[in-house]
């Protein structure tokens, strides 16, 4: 989809209009995929602006970048209170933001050691990633494998990583498919490129665990969360990629993705193929939380002010 360009950028402390961040081109992150990010939304509720789960996010941006030994320099608050000064000075009432650390050095070679570490946050009008999520999309399960911990750590949200999912979302693209379902290397169902998966079997919602080497969603987290508070049984445990074809209900969910029925894998059509119950209520209570009318889970909300 077209994202307008963001007018301002918040780099290492200073705000600054987005045409006047340069970066140059043999910048390290740029040359070996070395940055880490994150993607976060900012909803218009009815107390006015949220940022969705902002600390939440900060921490898991905070892991990554542990796990790739990268010292950002900053605290987790000071992170968080720039990523709020960005949405403001961008004056947008719902947007996506992206935080991104990368190492800001142009020499050549692949070590880190000593290179500078840079941190930029963006904030851009976004609306849906999937023009059809709640109608349903077409997915095929890829042959390309997801990354796991022997090689890559799928747990780290880094650029380089995402050289996978554009590789399998390209290959269903190709195909006639919306998008793509990554298998683990021991071939359970892992993830979508940029989403993480649940289906409804036997009235119970199922999500591959943390084994199938999957990024643990915030928004994964969120809809756990919510099945719980409303009488779901769910599942965390690693799926076969057969039961994608006999389940209830099949759905993606993600920060950009949101909430998206898979209505078709591998040419199958997925239970009644529509937006099944379960999937109609969680999707249901999931922007009710980010509307800020579920008073239970208000403290996924931080104020823009």
């Amino acid at each position: 989809m077209h994202i307008m360009a963001a007018s301002y950028i918040w780099l290492d402390g200073k705000m600054m209009p987005r045409e006047r961040c340069k970066v140059d081109i043999l910048t390290h992150s740029l040359q070996y995929g070395s940055g880490i990010f994150e993607g976060i939304r900012e909803y218009n509720t009815d107390s006015g602006p949220r940022i969705f789960r902002l600390r939440d996010h900060v921490k898991r941006f905070f892991n990554s970048a542990r796990i790739c030994s990268m010292e950002l320099n900053i605290s987790e608050r000071e992170m968080e209170d720039a990523i709020i000064e960005t949405v403001k000075k961008n004056k947008l009432k719902e947007c996506y933001i992206r935080p991104f650390a990368f190492y800001n050095d142009t020499s050549i070679g692949l070590s880190t050691a000593g290179k500078k570490v840079s941190i930029a946050i963006a904030a851009v009008p976004f609306g849906n990633y999937f023009k059809d999520k709640e109608k349903g999309i077409s997915c095929i399960v890829s042959s390309w494998r997801r990354i796991n911990s022997q090689i890559l750590p799928p747990q780290a949200k880094s650029s380089g990583h995402y050289r996978n999912s554009i590789t399998a979302s390209a290959e269903a693209k190709s195909l006639g498919a919306n998008e793509a379902v990554l298998l683990d290397t021991n071939g359970y169902v892992a993830e979508g490129p940029g989403e993480n998966i649940f289906l409804v079997k036997n009235s119970a919602l199922v999500t591959p665990s943390e084994s199938s080497d999957i990024l643990v969603g915030i928004t994964r987290d969120s809809i756990i969360k919510l099945a719980e508070a409303f009488g779901i049984h769910v599942e965390e445990r690693q799926v076969h990629r057969e039961e994608l074809y006999t389940c209830e209900e099949l759905f993606f969910t993600g920060t950009a993705a949101e909430i998206t029925t898979i209505s078709k894998i591998d040419g199958r059509v997925v239970g009644k193929g529509v937006t099944g119950p379960v999937t109609r209520l969680l999707s249901s209570k999931f922007y009710e939380a980010a509307a800020g009318r579920l008073g239970a889970f208000t403290d996924w909300l931080t104020p823009v002010r």
